[in-house]
C-alpha cells in the first residue's frame, strides 16, 4: 500500500451525511434557472448538503465557472474563461432575495485575464444585492487580483461587510499549493483592506493536512495577525480527483479544537477550525457588531411596517 498513499482511508468524523430535501432541490433548481454559479458545487465543497438542506446558505461563485488559475488543491474547471456577463449581479441580487437570506458570500474565480480581476463586476454584484436586500449583510471572498491596489480599491468602493481572502496554506508550501499566488502578496492584500477600511472585519483560511508541521500553522498565525486580520479559519483538506495534491494526512478533531484555542488565544475575533470547515462555514455567526446591528435594526424596522400595514387595514 506504499505506492497508494493518496487512498489513505477516511476518518470516521469526515463521514458525510446527505441530505436532499425539498431546500436543497429547490436551491440547486434556482441556480440553475438564473444561470448562477456556486462554490459550493464547482469545489465539491462537504458541507453542500448542510447549507443548502439545513441552513439554505450558498457562495455564489461570479465571473464565471472557468478559473485562469490552476491550484492544486481546488476542482473548480481551469481555462480560458468567457465573456463578462453584466447581468449577473441582478441575478445573484434577485436570488438573494428570493431566498431571502440574512447573509450572504460572494466568491469569484481569478480572472487574470482582465486588468481590474472582474472587481468592477464583484463590486457591482455587491451593490445590487444590497440594494435588493437592504437588511442583508454580505461577504466577499475574492482572489488577490493580482495584487492591484486600484482594483481592490474598487472592489472596496462597495462596502462589504466582511472582507475575505484565503491564503490556503504555509509560507512553505505555498508555491506547490496555489498556482501563480504568493504569500506575501495575499498578506499585503489583507492589510491594505485595512487601510482602505479599517472597520471591515477581515479573514482568511488555511487547509491542513498536505504536509505542513504545527509551528508553520501558528507562524500562518502570526504573520494573519501581523497583517490585521481579524477572523481564522481552519479545515481538512480534501482531495478532489486523482490529479489533486493527495492528503498527507488527517488531523483528529481534537487537533482542530486546539489550533482553535491557540488562535482564539492569540487575538483573532473568531475562530471556525474543524475536519469539515471551509471558509465561509457558519460565515453569518461572523459579521462584526455593527454590522449585525444594522441587519438586525433592519429586520424590526421592516417587522415594525408589517405591523403598521396590518392594523391599517382593520
Amino acid at each position: 500500500m506504499a505506492k497508494n498513499e493518496e487512498y489513505i482511508r477516511k476518518p470516521d468524523w469526515l463521514k458525510i451525511k446527505i441530505n436532499t430535501n425539498e431546500s436543497y432541490t429547490g436551491l440547486k433548481k434556482l441556480m440553475r434557472n438564473k444561470s448562477l454559479n456556486t462554490v459550493c458545487e464547482e469545489a465539491r465543497c462537504p458541507n453542500i448538503h448542510e447549507c443548502w438542506s439545513e441552513r439554505k446558505t450558498a457562495t455564489f461563485m461570479i465571473l464565471g465557472d472557468t478559473c485562469t488559475r490552476g491550484c492544486r488543491f481546488c476542482a473548480v474547471k481551469t481555462g480560458l474563461p468567457t465573456e463578462l456577463d453584466w447581468g449577473e449581479p441582478a441575478r445573484v441580487a434577485e436570488s438573494v432575495q428570493i431566498m431571502g437570506l440574512q447573509h450572504v458570500v460572494v466568491t469569484a474565480v481569478a480572472r487574470d485575464d482582465l486588468k481590474d480581476g472582474g472587481a468592477a463586476v464583484f463590486a457591482e454584484t455587491v451593490r445590487r444585492i444590497r440594494e435588493a436586500n437592504p437588511g442583508c449583510t454580505i461577504e466577499i471572498l475574492p482572489s488577490d487580483m493580482k495584487g492591484d491596489y486600484e482594483s481592490l480599491s474598487t472592489l472596496m468602493s462597495s462596502a462589504p461587510d466582511i472582507f475575505n481572502h484565503n491564503i490556503e496554506t504555509v509560507r512553505r508550501l505555498t508555491r506547490r499549493v496555489r498556482a501563480r499566488a504568493m504569500y506575501d502578496r495575499s498578506l499585503t492584500l489583507l492589510k491594505r483592506v485595512k487601510e482602505i477600511s479599517p472597520k471591515t472585519p477581515t479573514k482568511s483560511s488555511i487547509m491542513v493536512g498536505l504536509g505542513e508541521t504545527k509551528e508553520e500553522i501558528i507562524e500562518t498565525m502570526d504573520d494573519l495577525l501581523a497583517h490585521d486580520v481579524d477572523i481564522m479559519t481552519i479545515g481538512q483538506y480534501l482531495q478532489p480527483t486523482k490529479k489533486h495534491l493527495k492528503v498527507e494526512r488527517y488531523y483528529h478533531p481534537d487537533e482542530f479544537e486546539e489550533l482553535k484555542q491557540i488562535a482564539l488565544s492569540k487575538g483573532f475575533s473568531h475562530c471556525e477550525a474543524g475536519p469539515l470547515v471551509r471558509s465561509s462555514y457558519h460565515a453569518d455567526e461572523q459579521v462584526n457588531a455593527t454590522s449585525a446591528q444594522r441587519r438586525i435594526n433592519y429586520m424590526k424596522g421592516y417587522e415594525d411596517q408589517e405591523k403598521k400595514e396590518v392594523d391599517f387595514t382593520f
